[in-house]
């Protein structure tokens, strides 16, 4: 049978230096009470040969019963020590000095290692004189002497209590069979080294004393013992306490870990986890943290919302976060994280819960009545994993209660003691503060998403312009939601405004931003204006929400911090027209869009650079391409090619690779771009807008130019009642002759040729009248004498919408009407 020590290592065949005569008696038990190994020196010690008893009972050896106390008692014992009577070969009973040493092999079969130094030869005398100047007992430390074949002469009251050994029971043994330990094994290494070299040696060791529930910390000077001639005659063994400072020392760096492990996300659940992980397996054997329910996206409740009137007085009602154990599969927890339970009054969760203060069950009672509340398993668990011991800590931070983490043991035989609370507290502590760091985050953030959410179109408009579908991806990162955002708007004449832009921050404050600036999109896209002039008022826009913003002291100090600097944005304004198959663009410092050919070609447009908003006095410029029926127009936010761990250059040559492959749909564009082309990380918002031109059918749109001539009106309206017998559309007639008549008499009246007259049928009959005047016509209710004024009120009434835009040569008024007929009383 291998002699293996509770670490796993195996003992020496035989002590340093030492000869035959000298062995130390040795047997072995297995936990069958057989005698499993029998060396040299108990065959001298009791005359039978290994052969003779190995297989045999050891009970056969003891000359009298061991009692029935004495059996059931050893099993839990470390080491015993004592004197047996023990049959000798030749009959006679031996009164032999003992030791035993309780271990586990590796597939966890228990054996006694028993050992005996009755049999070693006399000490050497002059051991004994160097001892008796060495102060022995007036030593503040723990001293042991060893003679030259490293065999235990003298130990002072010390050493007696260091080892849990009497002078007596440890004389004649080797310092590595006081206790089956490599670290005996490498200090008494040591000292057949300073036997041999003659030059003190020092040696720190931490071992776990049988009858001590803590691992115990030494510093050992081990040092020649000379006589007056200069010959070694022995070793010495001076050993200070340091348990204290040993463990003094663990805490400060378990809590040094705490510090750089728990945080490192804004992630309650991680963060939680973290926690757990932290204090497994060096601290607690088995780790839970449970926070009140729903914290994550609520204000934090009193405690005593939590408090379960109708469970019984204090019981309380929590969630479980997470939880560690050293044992695989954390078979102890009788909940998985996310699951809620009830704590009754006599646990330490709800103990801690209902005082708001640290909780220390030394002696843990798994007996409490108040175990029994909530899942029926709990008490049966602490019983079967033998937990013993238990500290309760509430997660308190700012003043609010967010939970509790409880810390048991069942591996580790020693209870948690005070030093053991205050770490606890601390750790937990700083736990806290993070996890509600976390848990605001997570709040704030699913703010900030639910304004974009609502700030963001929920679909895109239907229109015949382009077919186009979009992305969006909010960032997660500790900065927070960024304020990026994406439109499609519906213009006149069939056209469409594609637009993206990006505010500068995250946050709410940055959402709300970007829906003002949306809004301020929309509305002047509403009027017509062209990209440039569209971007010059925002660009005005946001240098006064500045102003606004500039820490006066009527704005929040951290909003006033980030304002005061300037608000940033960046926009990307497209019109695209699907008659003229032409889109018009200005850039406010916004990355350039790409254009994909029906062949597959990618080209970023050479859009003309405008500064970002809110920088003001320089002009934008607006860029017109034209874009062949089929092409892509891709526009996004530099999220998507640009982050700290990827220059634009790569991410824009990524996304060209990616939307060089043709797809399917514009969902599988998306998707690819997605997949492949965003940095690992992403720090910012990505918003991805893709849009397939369409070319307007030539057969549904007509154009005329009209003669400066009244008498010019009468020969549109046929024209217009000739196209829409044309188009199926006579029901439409009379109100279309009302609005063409109107808008071509004010043409010709108040503005200077050419004329032009066009219809365009979409989802609704667009009727254009263009000419070369700037000033447009407003609606207004003429007075009951006044002779004009009721021409537009008139077009208002018949359309359902109607407005003026300006053109590179004028302005065009337009009125839609509906596929419908609609009477003049509607």
């Amino acid at each position: 049978m291998k002699r293996i020590r509770a670490d796993g290592a195996q003992t020496p065949s035989g002590p340093v230096g030492e000869s035959e005569t000298a062995q130390t008696a040795m047997a072995v038990v297995d936990e069958h009470a057989m005698i499993a190994e029998w060396n040299e020196g108990a065959r001298r010690l009791l005359g039978y040969a290994a052969a003779e008893v190995v297989g045999t009972p050891a009970a056969d050896l003891v000359d009298a019963p061991v009692p029935d106390e004495a059996l059931r008692q050893l099993p839990s014992l470390r080491r015993w020590v004592g004197t047996a009577r023990l049959r000798h070969r030749d009959g006679h009973v031996e009164n032999v000095r003992l030791l035993a040493h309780h271990q586990t092999d590796d597939d966890g079969a228990s054996y006694w290692v028993i050992l005996s130094a009755r049999i070693v030869g006399a000490f050497a005398p002059e051991t004994g004189e160097l001892v008796r100047w060495s102060f022995y007992q007036a030593s503040c430390c723990s001293m042991e002497t060893y003679d030259t074949r490293l065999r235990l002469v003298n130990a002072n009251h010390f050493a007696e209590r260091a080892i849990g050994l009497s002078e007596g029971e440890m004389r004649g043994l080797l310092h590595s069979e006081l206790m089956l330990h490599e670290e005996f094994e490498r200090v008494e290494r040591c000292m057949a080294w300073v036997l041999e070299s003659g030059r003190p040696q020092h040696v720190d060791v931490q071992v776990q004393v049988a009858g001590e529930l803590r691992k115990q910390a030494w510093s050992l000077s081990v040092y020649p013992l000379k006589d007056a001639g200069g010959i070694v005659r022995g070793v010495g063994l001076s050993v200070h306490d340091r348990t204290e400072q040993y463990w003094a020392h663990k805490r400060l760096r378990l809590l040094n870990d705490a510090s750089a492990r728990i945080g490192s996300t804004l992630d309650v659940v991680r963060t939680a986890q973290e926690l757990a992980d932290v204090a497994v397996p060096d601290f607690a054997d088995f780790v839970t943290v449970d926070l009140l329910p729903d914290i994550e996206h609520a204000e934090v409740a009193p405690i005593e919302q939590v408090l379960l009137k109708p469970d019984g007085v204090g019981a309380f009602r929590l969630r479980r976060i997470a939880q560690q154990s050293v044992l695989p599969g954390v078979v102890e927890a009788v909940l998985r994280p996310g699951e809620v339970d009830v704590w009754g009054p006599g646990s330490p969760t709800a103990e801690c819960l209902a005082s708001g203060q640290a909780v220390l069950h030394a002696e843990l009672d798994p007996r409490s009545a108040g175990w029994s509340v909530g899942h029926p398993g709990r008490q049966a668990t602490i019983r079967t994993y033998g937990i013993h011991t238990a500290m309760a800590v509430p997660l308190r931070a700012r003043g609010h209660t967010l939970g509790v983490a409880v810390f048991l043991r069942h591996q580790r035989p020693e209870p948690f003691a005070e030093g053991d609370l205050l770490l606890a507290e601390e750790i937990t502590a700083r736990a806290a503060v993070c996890i509600d760091n976390a848990r605001r985050y997570t709040r704030e953030r699913e703010t900030a998403l639910t304004l974009q959410r609502t700030l963001l179109p929920r679909r895109l408009p239907p229109q015949v312009a382009v077919e186009a579908t979009y992305r969006y991806l909010p960032s997660d990162t500790v900065a927070g939601v960024g304020g990026d955002w994406f439109d499609l708007i519906p213009l006149s004449g069939a056209r469409v405004a594609l637009v993206v832009g990006d505010v500068v921050g995250h946050g709410v404050q940055a959402s709300a931003i970007m829906g003002r600036l949306r809004t301020a999109v929309r509305t002047l896209a509403d009027i017509d204006l062209p990209p440039d002039e569209l971007l010059t008022h925002l660009d005005d826009l946001v240098i006064r929400l500045s102003e606004e913003a500039l820490p006066d002291g009527t704005a929040p100090p951290d909003q006033a911090t980030e304002m005061a600097g300037g608000l940033g944005a960046t926009c990307l304004y497209a019109v695209y027209d699907p008659v003229s198959r032409t889109c018009a663009l200005a850039s406010a410092g916004h990355p350039a869009p790409a254009v994909v050919s029906t062949i597959g070609n990618v080209d970023f447009l050479d859009v003309l650079p405008g500064p970002p908003l809110g920088l003001g006095g320089v002009p934008f410029e607006t860029t017109e391409v034209f874009l062949p029926e089929g092409s892509l127009l891709v526009l996004y936010t530099d999220g998507l090619v640009e982050s700290h761990e990827q220059d634009m250059d790569l991410g824009i040559e990524r996304l060209r690779r990616a939307l060089s492959h043709p797809a399917a749909s514009l969902e599988d564009v998306c998707d690819a771009v997605l997949a492949t082309v965003p940095p690992e990380r992403p720090v910012d918002d990505i918003a991805l807008l893709v849009a397939r031109s369409r070319a307007f059918d030539p057969h549904l749109v007509v154009t005329w130019d009209i003669p400066p001539d009244p008498s010019a009106v009468a020969g549109a309206r046929k024209l217009v009642t000739d196209q829409l017998d044309v188009w199926d559309l006579q029901e439409l007639s009379f109100a279309a002759e009302l609005v063409v008549s109107e808008l071509v008499t004010n043409a010709i009246r108040h503005a200077s040729p050419p004329i032009r007259l066009r219809l365009l049928r979409d989802r609704q009959l667009i009727c254009e009248v263009s000419d070369t005047s700037n000033t447009a016509p407003h609606l207004r209710r003429a007075r009951t004498y006044d002779e004009g004024g009721r021409g537009i009120l008139l077009v208002a009434q018949l359309s359902r919408s109607w407005g003026t835009r300006q053109t590179g040569t004028g302005k065009t008024i337009w009125a839609a009407l509906g596929l419908e007929p609609l009477s003049l009383d509607a």
